[in-house]
């Protein structure tokens, strides 16, 4: 039976712009052994090759087939629920790429979707034409609910506060794509070619890679070199199947595998 890997990427193979040691001779190992493995990321505003660039530049040579965001994953769901459907879009980059790569126009008026990304670029006056345009009917669909991380000098609000403000101003909930949403985690085992018995996640947050991989079935590894602390693991009602302090502990093949 294969086995794999999706991996987390801040927090497991690096800290910010700081590669976490030892992450490189794990990947390394991956490679080595034809592991098949893909780094899945919240993050939509990074494209495939901004995360590939951002690993070279650690040490770490891989390919955009190894990069998994969820700005993909909310390409392909809005794919499969309108056709050639149209979007008004608050986010950047990654996000904009991936729903012209999935057939999904970008309109200013009447949209199927109001869909949130990550960003900085857009305004106030652009969240209140979003606003109106879910209240018209629009379906709002968020990449991600990811918080901010309540930093001083920390250049993204986070979308769980942006997409706050909107859901407070129409009403109506969003619909999450991102981490721990089955429908990321879903679509990128089946995009790195895996059964739900044939992958493990590695993660650095109990309330999305590790939740979302309970929820599906996978086996999940928490690694204590991000956010979060061994003495909180007790908070939670479900616990991962391995903890380490860094990928550089995980050895391979798994117990599991």
């Amino acid at each position: 039976m294969a086995q794999g890997l999706l991996i987390d990427m801040d927090g497991v193979i690096y800290g910010g712009d700081t590669l976490i040691p030892g992450a490189d001779a794990f990947i390394n190992r991956l490679l080595k052994d034809n592991v098949p493995f893909m780094f899945m990321t919240n993050n939509s505003q990074r494209t495939r090759i901004d995360a590939v660039r951002k690993l070279g530049k650690m040490g770490i040579t891989v390919t955009e087939e190894h990069v998994y965001t969820s700005a993909m994953a909310t390409g392909k769901f809005l794919a499969s629920q309108i056709p050639n459907g149209t979007a008004y879009v608050l986010g950047e980059g990654g996000l904009i790429s991936s729903l012209h790569e999935n057939g999904i126009s970008l309109v200013n008026s009447d949209p199927d979707f109001v869909v949130l990304g990550e960003g900085r670029n857009f305004t106030l006056e652009m969240v209140q034409k979003a606003v109106d345009m879910i209240l018209a009917g629009a379906k709002f669909v968020i990449t991600n609910r990811d918080p901010s991380p309540k930093k001083k000098g920390w250049d993204n609000l986070g979308i769980a506060a942006t997409s706050a403000m909107i859901e407070e101003a129409t009403g109506i909930k969003a619909f999450v794509v991102g981490k721990p949403s089955p429908v990321m985690m879903r679509s990128a085992r089946k995009a790195l070619g895996l059964e739900t018995a044939e992958t493990t996640i590695i993660g650095d947050t109990m309330d999305t890679d590790i939740r979302g991989g309970v929820q599906m079935g996978y086996k999940t590894i928490l690694v204590l070199s991000g956010v979060t602390k061994r003495e909180n693991l007790s908070r939670f009602a479900f616990k991962p199947d391995m903890v380490v302090d860094s990928v550089n502990d995980i050895k391979l093949p798994l117990l599991w595998w």
